[in-house]
């Protein structure tokens, strides 16, 4: 409600300054996009500069969209009130790009950067140049010298998980085996089936070799795929003695 008839209409009178900020974000969220897209992610260019841009816009809005109500009696400015909410908002885009394919998490890094490129622009609104500069410029630290570390590190690990077992075939007794994996926070990245025997009874036996990615127990793993039914042996290996086979 307008108490005043001569208070300006406009809410600030340099506006054109307000269009800085909102200018570098754009250029920043559209760096971070380029990485992206060169990287064929599902959010691209168009997506992460139009989250860093909108972000920035919200942040302005929130710190001087608000300036001709300040001296009205009996009206309460809380800037920080708009940032939060663009922080619950961009969840529910980085949620959206999260997906599990084959007991496989994926996404997660895109979700993250469109997180990072809100980051950026909220940066930019806030009237922090270099904190958004220097956000920016970590992403790319993040996205380009990370993955050689990762698999520098990855290569120094002294074993990959391995787990054999024989089983009865025909009885459904894998897809229980992976199921169980899955539970116990194991991903199955490979299943190499070496050979496969016959009983004295005539029930099919089949050897198979799962190579698996997790942090959990891995003798445990093998225990428990033990006692499943059908499940003849199960034991825990590496890949020098998958070789010597």
């Amino acid at each position: 409600m307008i108490t005043d008839p001569s208070a300006p209409f406009w809410s600030s009178d340099d506006q054109w300054a307000l269009l800085l900020p909102a200018l570098l974000a754009l250029v920043l969220s559209a760096l971070i996009g380029v990485e992206r897209e060169f990287r064929a992610k599902s959010a691209g260019l168009r997506t992460h500069t139009l989250v860093g841009l909108g972000s920035a816009v919200f942040m302005i809005v929130s710190k001087y969209g608000f300036g001709d109500l300040v001296d009205i009696p009996g009206v309460s400015v809380d800037p920080s009130r708009i940032a939060a909410q663009v922080v619950s908002g961009i969840g529910f885009i980085g949620g959206g790009l999260i997906f599990v394919r084959r007991d496989i998490v994926r996404g997660l890094t895109t979700a993250a950067t469109v997180w990072v490129a809100a980051a950026v622009g909220m940066a930019a609104g806030a009237g922090l140049p270099l904190l958004a500069i220097g956000t920016t410029a970590g992403h790319f630290l993040i996205s380009e010298g990370f993955p050689p570390l990762a698999r520098a590190l990855a290569r120094r690990r002294k074993e990959t998980p391995i787990l054999r077992l024989d089983y009865f075939d025909g009885r459904g007794v894998l897809r229980e085996v992976l199921s169980t994996c899955t539970e116990q926070g194991w991903a199955v990245h490979g299943l190499d089936i070496h050979r496969e025997s016959t009983t004295d009874e005539g029930h099919r036996v089949a050897s198979v070799t799962l190579t698996l990615a997790g942090r959990g127990e891995l003798v445990a793993l093998a225990a428990e795929i033990a006692q499943l039914p059908g499940v003849r042996a199960a034991r825990t290996g590496d890949e020098d003695l998958l070789d010597e086979e």
